[in-house]
């Protein structure tokens, strides 16, 4: 088997962004959308990116490794990084080992908290595709001066929550007269089955509205 498997290198806050090890680290690469999203960075991510999967099953981070290694020969070199979102240490290591750290790992506001946290003390910028909105407001509240202090990006509903609306509302806006007030209402029609992290979430989310209310 070619590349290896090896714990989160260890890295400072301290270090700029550009020289850390990686410039982009996927967080539960091997689960349904994580594996959906390290296919596609294994096809179109710019040449000479450097990038690496992470998460707690080394044996998945293998398979979904000789996965993409069908689809490009060089992803067999890619890094393989164990972390648990439940280890804060591990957690911190991993933001502090990479530019962007990009994760898929939910329902957020139970397994999500630790990794932004650290993203925002490590000045990492962090991408999540979250659709819960207690997660974004605790966000905010918690990190938010942090982050801006370090220069981390916090960004959130990277996926579907965020790209048909806010692609659509851009779309849109750039075919109407400039300089006028404009309202815009979006419409979606879809099909198919949620798959079971999404389920998680909404079903985390239903059951927190105390919480989310506060």
């Amino acid at each position: 088997m070619t590349g290896q498997v090896r714990q989160v290198p260890e890295a400072h806050a301290e270090q700029a962004p550009a020289e850390r090890p990686y410039d982009i680290v996927l967080f539960g690469a091997t689960g349904f959308v994580g594996a959906l999203t390290a296919e596609y960075l294994a096809v179109h991510a710019p040449a000479g990116t450097r990038w690496a999967l992470a998460g707690r099953d080394q044996q998945k981070l293998e398979r979904l490794r000789d996965r993409l290694a069908a689809l490009d020969p060089e992803c067999a070199k890619l890094p393989l990084l164990r972390a648990d979102a439940g280890d804060p240490q591990a957690v911190r290591d991993l933001a502090a080992a990479t530019r962007v750290l990009a994760t898929t790992v939910g329902p957020y506001i139970l397994y999500g908290g630790e990794l932004v946290a650290a993203c925002a003390e490590a000045g990492t910028d962090y991408l999540d595709l979250t659709g819960e909105p207690e997660f974004v407001d605790r966000v905010y509240v918690d990190h938010d001066a942090r982050a801006r202090e370090t220069g981390a990006r916090l960004v959130h509903a990277c996926g579907f929550d965020s790209i048909p609306a806010d692609l659509g509302a851009y779309f849109t806006v750039r075919q109407l007269p400039e300089g006028v007030p404009l309202t815009v209402d979006g419409f979606m029609r879809g099909g198919g089955l949620f798959s079971g992290g999404t389920l998680a979430s909404a079903l985390t989310a239903l059951g927190r509205a105390p919480q989310a209310m506060a």
